[in-house]
């Protein structure tokens, strides 16, 4: 199903709705530029947010901008297991919805 194959059909998109995506990409560019929040940080957000949406197209895109943006393995893997901690920390809590009053 996730085949970076799928990523052409993007340039199709572009094109059958034009005004939006180019308010898509300008946004998407605007959100992980260098702001208050060096790019390195925006771009591990991105790695944490990729993870527990489960995106592989983004996790692979967003690994790659941060290593470039000089992240290493450590911080890497310490932001990735934040957002399985959040992931697990809303497992738990849902999971009082299951228990009787």
């Amino acid at each position: 199903m996730y085949t970076k194959e799928n990523l052409t059909r993007i340039k199709k998109m572009n094109e059958l709705a034009p005004d939006l995506m180019k308010a898509f990409w300008a946004f998407d560019k605007a959100a992980v530029a260098a702001g208050a929040i060096p790019v390195k940080y925006k771009e591990l957000i991105a790695v944490a947010v990729a993870v527990t949406t489960q995106c592989p197209y983004c996790i692979e895109i967003h690994t790659a901008n941060a290593r470039n943006a000089g992240a290493n393995d450590t911080e890497l893997t310490e932001a990735t297991m934040v957002a399985a901690a959040l992931r697990a920390g809303a497992s738990v809590t849902h999971a009082t919805h299951a228990l009787a009053n």
